[in-house]
């Protein structure tokens, strides 16, 4: 299953939110609209500083991830950014394939 990295910050009224309903709360509505997708949440954090909380998904696919990330940037509580993660046999196999590429101006 694909895995993505998710790092967040929360807006003003999504900290307020998070303040009601405490980290928890927070948690829960991650498992359940994860777990609403076919997907698992592997690792979540909450941390200080740039991002306010972290966390490590599994999705059946990106397309998956995609409608998730849609919805939580559309609430307007959230500033989320996705990464996808590669295994090291993912990256292996990039690596063995060959590619045309030719650099701007040669």
């Amino acid at each position: 299953m694909p895995k993505f990295l998710i790092q967040a910050t929360y807006t003003p009224e999504g900290t307020k939110g998070l303040l009601k309903e405490g980290a928890s709360g927070r948690r829960a509505a991650v498992d359940q609209v994860v777990a609403d997708l076919g997907g698992r949440v592997e690792a979540m954090y909450f941390a200080f500083g740039e991002d306010d909380f972290v966390c490590i998904l599994d999705f059946p696919d990106p397309v998956s991830m995609a409608a998730v990330s849609l919805r939580v940037k559309a609430s307007g509580a959230l500033h989320t950014r996705a990464t996808p993660l590669l295994t090291l046999d993912e990256i292996d196999e990039a690596a063995r394939r060959q590619v045309t590429f030719r650099p701007p101006g040669t």
